[in-house]
């Protein structure tokens, strides 16, 4: 039980920092709907449930061996968050004060909401390491495959139940009629933040 407590305390702390899921997940919350944002956390779920499989399933040491295809993922993955944060600013530059809620009115649906959640979450390879090393650190090669797909469940409910939880907030009335004043910065903000990590993933050398 303490090492599930200790996974999950490592995993919660990892949830807590923001990156391009939590950016994700927030904005979306806050300009669509919480029906579309916790769409969105259905999707990002899905890719951390791939991501720590393919962890215990040791991709972590395939990555290493093939530097050019986590190159190719990173670059990939970056290519995505950048369009992301493309079409983020571009709806940023059109919005006018005359036309406030043109990002509840441009809506992409729950379906469209999870598809980008998913591809967002993928669009990281280091997940895959970061689970890999979680799991190195902690699991031991005496660990049942029970106990170890037992972690994995636990790191995806936890996923899950965090980003709900911040769609939930940013949901808010109050959160959303903040968002309906500053609409055209949060939204070029958000795709400023999604463009510097897919440029990030793109351009930084991988670690010797």
């Amino acid at each position: 039980m303490s090492l599930f407590l200790t996974i999950a305390l490592v995993h919660l702390i990892a949830l807590m920092s923001p990156g391009p899921d939590f950016f994700y997940v927030s904005q979306t919350a806050v300009s669509h709907s919480r029906r579309e944002a916790l769409a969105g956390v259905a999707g990002i779920a899905l890719g951390v449930a791939v991501w720590a499989a393919l962890a215990l399933l040791g991709l972590q040491l395939l990555l290493h061996r093939l530097a050019w295809l986590e190159r190719l993922i990173a670059i990939c993955g970056g290519a995505y968050l950048c369009w992301l944060g493309l079409k983020m600013l571009r709806g940023a530059m059109v919005a006018s004060a005359s036309l406030p809620t043109h990002a509840v009115r441009l809506a992409n649906g729950p379906w469209r909401a999870l598809r980008n959640g998913l591809f967002t979450n993928l669009a990281n390879p280091k997940a895959v390491v970061y689970f890999g090393s979680i799991f190195s650190a902690f699991v031991g090669d005496r660990l049942g495959a029970g106990a170890r797909w037992g972690l994995w469940v636990m790191v995806v409910v936890e996923t899950l139940l965090w980003f709900a939880f911040v769609a939930g907030v940013f949901a808010l009335p109050a959160m959303r009629r903040g968002y309906l004043r500053l609409s055209r910065w949060i939204d070029g903000c958000a795709g400023a933040v999604f463009m510097l990590f897919g440029l990030h993933l793109i351009f930084a050398r991988r670690a010797a």
